[in-house]
């Protein structure tokens, strides 16, 4: 019997959701490359360009910066599982789906686990941070979420640092939509432990999980008295895998490492202050875009790098995303939790975060909903 496999050929779109965005050629030929063996000498010397470049676009000297095999959610876990165990206290941030996902992993270590919560949309208030810390003074970890992709809420990180530093405690950092996007410099704002994933402001596929981790994390993992809930995301065997002893542990995904090495290079070829620099003005431009024809923001503090905006009222979101999907090819998403149904998320990140993108998911928008002015507010706004 014969078998002949349907044709493959996924349609091509524009991604101006959370994630992923638009991946470059350059990083799509790079995973097409001969696949080599995971421990082979060719291999390696990739591996060790990767954390050299990981380290630049974190902007940290850490030594145990590598990439987790699998998507952000693999680094959150991954930070969480070695850092904590049973007996361990814990704080977390929770302001969306992503501050709520941390807290679930947390919990799942054994470690006793209290949250900060704050309305979705909205940052977490130093101040309150502060009193979390006199009344738990003996809290270990402190995690919290840079970018909430949820809401499109950017949190200030510099004040919580200190707090969090001067009570003791290492700050855990989910920098999953911030990473290559908007200002980040992990020794300068003392992060102990930072996640990020691959398919956002990188523009690389989703697969990967850039992870760091400080000296003092570092000694607090070598200082466990039980064993790292997760064997797969065990730092303690991954860093002699990805150090000088490359000491074997899993097959990591050759040819996915081979991706974001290009991804890397082509931040860092592009400067990575350029880069955060380059999706604040397509932000702005967007912004004064959306606005002008009445849509409004959902946070105060809002990212770069995704857009969360209240729907037009009286209209049909899903609707919406389905026309703009179907009629234009451009993908953006939906509200998650309590903004489900009642918001659009739309992502400048990495490659998608281009003029010719702000100005096309704009006119797409005027079209679907008979409104003006929003590319001409756009255009205005890249005049300054």
């Amino acid at each position: 019997m014969s078998f002949t496999a349907p044709r493959f050929a996924p349609p091509e779109r524009i991604l101006m959701g959370p994630g992923p965005s638009d991946v470059p050629k350059r990083v799509l030929a790079a995973l097409a490359a001969p696949t080599l063996g995971h421990l082979d000498p060719e291999y390696l010397k990739i591996m060790d360009e990767v954390r050299d470049f990981l380290r630049q676009v974190f902007r940290t000297k850490n030594e145990l910066t590598m990439a987790v095999s699998g998507t952000g959610s693999a680094g959150m876990e991954a930070c969480v599982v070695n850092l904590l165990e049973p007996g361990d206290e814990a704080g977390v941030c929770v302001n969306g789906v992503f501050g709520g996902r941390m807290k679930d992993v947390m919990e799942r270590t054994g470690a006793t686990v209290r949250a900060i919560e704050a309305p979705w949309g909205e940052t977490i208030d130093p101040a309150v941070v502060a009193e979390f810390f006199a009344k738990h003074p003996t809290t270990k970890v402190f995690g919290i979420v840079h970018a909430e992709t949820s809401t499109g809420a950017l949190q200030p990180l510099e004040e919580i640092s200190k707090i969090v530093h001067d009570a003791g405690a290492l700050l855990l950092v989910d920098a999953v939509t911030s990473l290559g996007g908007v200002p980040l410099d992990v020794d300068a704002l003392r992060i102990d432990a930072i996640y990020s994933g691959t398919q956002k402001c990188l523009s690389c596929p989703p697969g990967l999980a850039p992870v760091s981790f400080s000296a003092a994390a570092v000694a607090k993992i070598s200082e466990r008295k039980t064993k790292v809930q997760s064997w797969y995301l065990d730092m303690s065997m991954l860093r002699s895998y990805w150090g000088q002893e490359r000491v074997y542990h899993h097959t990591a995904p050759i040819n996915m490492t081979y991706a974001l090495r290009e991804a890397l290079a082509i931040v860092l070829e592009e400067g990575i202050e350029a880069r955060w620099g380059r999706h604040q003005k397509n932000h702005l431009a967007l912004r004064a875009g959306l606005e002008a024809i009445g849509l409004k923001y959902i946070p105060k503090n809002s990212l770069a790098t995704l857009n969360a905006i209240h729907a037009p009222e009286g209209v049909d979101e899903a609707a919406l995303r389905r026309r703009l999907l179907a009629e234009y090819g451009i993908e953006i998403g939906a509200g998650l939790g309590p903004f489900k149904g009642k918001a659009i998320r739309i992502g400048l990140m990495g490659a998608s975060s281009t003029k010719k993108h702000v100005m096309l998911v704009l006119a797409a928008l005027e079209d679907i909903l008979r409104l003006s002015g929003g590319t001409a507010a756009a255009a205005k706004a890249y005049a300054v």
